[in-house]
């Protein structure tokens, strides 16, 4: 866990120094950390630009917030997680409601913020080559969807499309970052949930048909 810790804090130089003099900045791991710099993390999609497109409308804080720990609270990816450590995880969240029919999240585009599924039905399609919408799932409450590009800023795979009217908790990238500087510990856990979900995706997709697997 240290390691973790370390590895997210950036390093504040040495000295007595004034920061700024160093040119120490603030923490944009996951905005920038992994982006082409050719693109520049302005080419990134945040989610209030989405959100406009969408007409998507804020929902109050606590509601959501109870709503989001009710489902961590059956979560695998949370076991072993206090009261205390999802109240602390979830305050970072927003939360939004969706009309049907939207794209809550669109392929190929380069987007910085990952949503869970508060209420309603979300289909994940992958377009083809030649247009074609092929369903790959479709997800429900509990559901975390856009995790990995939330993490390396990297194109989307697929289409996230609101089926029926739906709740969504919203985490941005930015606010990982302010995590990293004012709660890292939250921050770890955030990304710790993460990474055991995209590994156990991965894992599900690369694994033999027969025998074992480390």
């Amino acid at each position: 866990m240290k390691k973790v810790l370390d590895f997210l804090r950036p390093q504040r130089p040495s000295g007595d120094a004034p920061a700024e003099r160093e040119g120490f900045r603030e923490s944009q791991f996951f905005t920038t950390g992994f982006h082409d710099p050719s693109g520049g993390a302005s080419a990134l999609l945040g989610w209030g630009e989405r959100a406009r497109a969408l007409g998507a409308r804020r929902l109050p804080q606590e509601p959501g917030a109870r709503r989001l720990r009710e489902l961590w609270a059956q979560d695998r990816f949370m076991t072993g997680l206090s009261g205390t450590d999802l109240d602390k995880c979830a305050r970072h969240f927003e939360f939004w409601a969706v009309d049907a029919d939207r794209d809550i999240i669109e392929q190929n585009e380069h987007g910085s913020f990952m949503f869970v599924v508060l209420h309603g039905v979300i289909a994940v399609d992958r377009q083809q080559p030649w247009g074609e919408r092929v369903r790959l799932t479709e997800s429900r409450a509990g559901s975390v969807l856009g995790e990995m590009s939330l993490l390396d800023a990297g194109p989307r795979a697929s289409y996230c499309t609101t089926l029926r009217p739906s709740e969504i908790a919203v985490l941005e990238a930015r606010v990982l970052d302010e995590l990293i500087e004012r709660d890292p510990a939250s921050a770890v856990r955030i990304v710790g949930s993460l990474a055991r979900r995209l590994s156990l995706r991965l894992r599900k997709l690369g694994a033999p048909t027969m025998g074992s697997s480390a």
